[in-house]
């Protein structure tokens, strides 16, 4: 990767597309556009008139990605995609039947093209149900697709988006500043997912939109390296100027691949990866300004600010019980899901309904799973100091310090050292919008484990807000090998579903029913202090407005 050469533009167009409207031009986005079909929902599918359900032309599979050819129509799931194309000499462009995006089957890869958005948006607007109650209407807030496109007129375009324009601008004036689509560069949605989360982190916002970080002064970016939180800079300014046209952030998928350039390609990333992996570049840029070094236990880098709290580890002598006690940072808390209900296929083959109480989870449960004494096996005997050999001993976590956006990271992929093998588990999670963390403070744990014996415990956290309100859920529906990460974000109370360029409002039922991967809460000060700053203001006071921007940072 290291040989990788910097390009600071664009993604180069796929050659296969190109190639491919050389010689048909739109005529296939023509054809498919009359097969479009959008939800009330604002989701715009694929459905064939020749059949109720799809299958793969090869296998007669159903399930998981199906893509529709654009030449002559046949529909190949993700195992035979690449075989009709080398079968169908030219036949490399195909659709997503489900998510209703361009797919090259010789590339593996989804690709964009400003022509086929077009066509999408257009049907869009035609089939959007017109509603004279503007402030009620979800039709109208849906209109959040528009791109910039290179002028060819497509069918009913025009007509339809004169006819939604006193809608769409209604549409955008109703919703709260900060809410942009992200264009998918090419299986990106991992990085589109993380990025809404963090652009909508009160704190980390109040610090970016305050120039707290100036690209204009920075020191770090030069003409061959670029400086990861400038283009973190660069995407809360654009998403916060009221644009609502989608957002492309390459140049930030750029600066990251320089930081990251094991992960530099554009296939699917883990979102948590991705996630503590911005973060470590954030705080790697921003310690070397203040000469700081990586296990600096205070650190004042941004993202340690926001994200960074401290874990407690008790491993106690099952002998004399004695107990040694270590600290140690974290950026997220990674839970596990009880799955001693769940087989194998269970877990990986069959989606789970959240009515399903045999195969569910709360996210008190994982939190308490987290913080119960474990006794550690036999081939994990430790050094008791006081015994002054090894001994057998169990261990028990908690959280000394929280931090101000507390991320908890749930484990949904796991692997068998007996099949050999990943799986993903589909197991369903209640979780409360309201949190609090008190019952997992060390001070509570250990307090706990002696009786609730009142004595002094050292740094009591009694006088710390323990009280957190969620803000955004990254989710991930699918299989290992072919799925995807939508965000949902919680704003004033309603939730909003952002799925890459699409932003449309959800019922919470939506979020609580998803497979949530990620959860980002935020002290509830915070949580309500944001929205009291952040409010629905005209377009030419919201410049002024990011500086009066209230929070910790």
């Amino acid at each position: 990767m290291s040989t990788r050469k910097p390009s600071y533009t664009n993604p180069k167009p796929c050659k296969h597309l190109s190639a491919y409207k050389l010689k048909h031009g739109l005529s296939g986005y023509k054809s498919l556009q009359k097969c479009l079909k959008t939800t009330p929902n604002g989701r715009t599918s694929v459905q064939n008139p020749g059949t109720e359900i799809p299958r793969c032309s090869s296998c007669n599979g159903y399930q998981g990605r199906l893509y529709i050819c654009l030449i002559c129509s046949s529909i190949s799931c993700s195992s035979h995609a690449l075989l009709h194309t080398q079968s169908e000499i030219g036949h490399y462009l195909a659709v997503d039947i489900e998510r209703a995006e361009l797919y090259c089957c010789a590339c593996s890869d989804q690709v964009y093209d400003p022509d086929f958005d077009k066509t999408v948006m257009s049907k869009h607007m035609v089939d959007l149900p017109y509603s004279t109650n503007s402030a009620d209407s979800i039709g109208e807030r849906l209109c959040e697709r528009k791109r910039l496109g290179s002028g060819v007129e497509l069918v009913d375009l025009k007509k339809a988006e004169k006819s939604a324009l006193t809608r769409d601008q209604r549409a955008k004036s109703c919703y709260p500043l900060g809410l942009r689509g992200l264009t998918n560069l090419g299986n990106t949605c991992f990085m589109n997912s993380v990025l809404q989360a963090l652009l909508h982190a009160p704190p980390l916002r109040n610090y970016f939109l305050s120039d707290r970080h100036n690209p204009k002064t920075c020191r770090k970016r030069t003409a061959n390296r670029l400086c990861l939180p400038c283009e973190l800079h660069g995407i809360f300014s654009a998403v916060y100027l009221g644009d609502r046209t989608p957002y492309s952030p390459a140049q930030f998928l750029y600066s990251w691949w320089q930081h990251s350039e094991n992960l530099a390609s554009y296939e699917q990333q883990d979102a948590h990866e991705f996630f503590i992996s911005v973060l470590d570049g954030i705080h790697e840029k921003e310690s070397k300004a203040r000469n700081q070094t990586r296990d600096t236990g205070d650190c004042q880098c941004i993202a340690h600010r926001v994200f960074s709290g401290l874990l407690r580890s008790d491993v106690t002598c099952m002998t004399c019980g004695f107990t040694s006690t270590t600290y140690d940072p974290c950026l997220d808390i990674s839970l596990n899901l009880d799955t001693s209900h769940c087989s194998w296929s269970d877990a990986s083959n069959k989606p789970v309904k959240p009515n399903d109480n045999s195969s569910s989870s709360t996210l008190l449960g994982c939190l308490d799973l987290f913080t119960k004494p474990e006794k550690l096996g036999s081939d994990q005997k430790l050094y008791c100091q006081n015994c002054e050999e090894l001994r057998d001993s169990s261990k028990q976590m908690s959280i000394r310090k929280l931090p101000l956006v507390l991320c908890l990271h749930i484990k949904r992929f796991e692997h068998s050292l007996v099949r050999k093998m990943m799986r993903k588990i589909d197991s369903y999670l209640h979780f409360p919008f309201s949190l609090d963390m008190t019952p997992y403070l060390s001070s509570s744990i250990v307090r706990n484990r002696f009786g609730n014996r009142i004595f002094a415990f050292e740094g009591d956290e009694s006088d710390i807000s323990t009280e957190f309100e969620i803000f955004a859920v990254v989710t991930h529906s699918g299989t290992l090998e072919s799925g995807h990460y939508v965000t949902y974000l919680r704003i004033k109370n309603q939730w909003y579903k952002c799925d890459n360029a699409w932003i449309n409002e959800v019922d919470e039922g939506i979020v609580r029913a998803s497979q949530c991967y990620m959860m980002f809460y935020v002290h509830k000060m915070l949580y309500y202090k944001s929205h009291e700053d952040l409010s629905r203001l005209p377009i030419s006071t919201r410049i002024e407005a990011f500086h009066r921007v209230a929070g910790c940072c």
